[in-house]
């Protein structure tokens, strides 16, 4: 039997990731067409139009990195991909898991009263971010008995 392993991204950042990015390069291109084709005195070229497409597909580029976080748990340990920043955790490292009140993230409580907040489990995810910090714990309930 294959051992269990969780998953979680974040579903809320991710469409408003996508919602933005769309927007980000629609404006871009519009711009770039429009470029051209107003007499403001100024001389622009193709490349100019090239050069606004790029700076576009660039900033809808980082506006999706709010999309990559992900948490990979299962019973050895949980992998937190954060934005660019990656770390795995033995449970036998990790105090408890944690989403205080009022907090955005979910995090790891660490011993010497450090903490490493997992952006994949995000208060505006709601009931997925319940589940995902319930099976998180019974993760390291488990690790923590055996």
């Amino acid at each position: 039997m294959a051992a269990e392993v969780v998953i979680v991204r974040p579903r809320r950042a991710f469409w408003m990731s996508a919602a933005l990015a769309v927007v980000l390069l629609a404006v871009f291109v519009t711009v770039a067409v429009l470029l051209r084709s107003v007499d403001t005195g100024a001389i622009f070229a193709v490349s100019d139009q090239i050069a606004m497409v790029g700076v576009g597909v660039m900033l809808a580029g980082a506006a999706m990195l709010f999309a990559t976080p992900r948490v990979r748990a299962d019973a050895e340990g949980v992998h937190v991909r954060n934005i660019g920043v990656s770390r795995y955790f033995r449970w036998d490292e990790v105090l408890s898991v944690s989403f205080p009140d009022g907090a955005s993230f979910a995090r790891l409580e660490l011993p010497d009263f450090e903490y490493y907040s997992m952006m994949a489990i995000q208060a505006v995810d709601r009931e997925r971010a319940v589940k995902a910090v319930r099976a998180l714990r019974r993760f390291h309930a488990a690790a923590h008995r055996g």
